[in-house]
């Protein structure tokens, strides 16, 4: 039976989501989306058969025919749908980040633990991706021997007019902070945030590019250059250094041109061309997961990890220095 899903937001990757559950992945359908703005909802539910439009996130999980609710509003939104969704027992994916800071979070988790089931999966795609999968399984296997660093690229083409120097870190980096744990089955406990002369090419005020070290409770070193106004495209890079080789993912292995005495490969234009399998499989994933009867993938748990992990980001950026990150111990529902 197919699994109706109300999706919370359709802006970019809202939109993307509802064409994704309509035409891609199977066994789901939308039944219901819900946005602030009612034109765009309406455009995002064209031609979906029985698919309702709502202004509020609420009326969409009422619809008849919910049955699991995907969140891709804005990160302030997140809290109070999250909220609505539990009080009606429905699974959710939420886009990162879970909430904007680790309050927000923190208020979710306890919200879940009271419910004392697991409820939420947190968008982070890259544990979805082909090439982070390989890497992931060859740190395991440990044929290369212990990781030793991380090298990490994370670069956009350029930055929205909104974007703040803040948000490298909390939209940016939120990304190498939960992959790093990922792959590595560690948590970050202290960060610094080193930041050279800004780019001519970042508008005025943005500290962009900047270079972020993560120190893991292992004693790997993880170094993430962030850097959102490139001009080139949209590139994100990892390279483990382990005690008897290195792995690399992120290269690109796509179409080389060679012609007039030079060679060329594209380079994806945007993260929603670099991750389109990744979000395939992991909205396929937690389908497929719900109509068997589990919540799987990352946590709430794992989305206040990393938002601790942001907001020492965030007063690393601000002073300077190496800040800790104070984790507590993991709830028993998470382990």
């Amino acid at each position: 039976m197919s699994l109706g899903i109300a999706v919370i937001g359709t802006g970019r990757m809202g939109a993307d989501h509802v064409r994704r559950i309509d035409s891609v992945i199977g066994g789901a359908h939308v039944a219901a989306v819900a946005d602030l703005d009612a034109d765009r909802a309406r455009e995002a539910a064209a031609g979906i058969e029985g698919c309702s439009v709502h202004t509020d996130p609420a009326a969409a999980m009422d619809a008849p025919g919910v049955a699991a609710v995907l969140i891709a509003s804005s990160g302030p939104a997140h809290e109070a749908a999250l909220l609505e969704a539990f009080a009606r027992g429905l699974p959710v994916l939420c886009e990162k980040p879970l909430t904007p800071d680790p309050a927000g979070t923190l208020r979710v988790m306890e919200a879940e633990l009271r419910l004392g089931r697991r409820l939420v999966t947190v968008g982070f795609m890259r544990r979805y991706d082909s090439e982070y999968q390989e890497l992931q399984r060859t740190l395991e296997q440990g044929e290369l021997g212990r990781a030793l660093m991380l090298h990490c690229r994370h670069r956009n083409a350029q930055s929205p007019p909104f974007f703040t120097t803040e948000m490298l870190i909390r939209d940016s980096v939120v990304h190498e902070a939960d992959a790093t744990r990922w792959l590595l089955g560690q948590e970050i406990t202290a960060l610094q945030v080193l930041r050279p002369r800004p780019s001519s090419g970042a508008p005025q005020g943005l500290g962009d590019p900047q270079l972020v070290l993560f120190e893991t409770s292992g004693g790997v070193v993880v170094d993430v250059e962030i850097f959102v106004n490139c001009g080139f495209g949209y590139e994100v890079r990892c390279e483990a250094v382990c005690e008897r080789g290195t792995a690399s993912i992120g290269a690109g292995s796509g179409l080389v041109t060679r012609g007039a005495g030079r060679s060329a490969r594209a380079i994806p234009e945007d993260f929603t061309v670099r991750f389109a399998e990744a979000y395939d499989r992991e909205v396929r994933a937690w389908v497929d997961g719900i109509r068997r009867g589990r919540v799987e993938g990352a946590s709430t748990w794992d989305g206040y990890a990393a938002a601790l992990v942001c907001e020492a980001g965030v007063r690393a950026q601000e002073c300077g220095e190496r800040v800790g990150v104070e984790l507590p111990e993991r709830p028993a529902l998470y382990a």
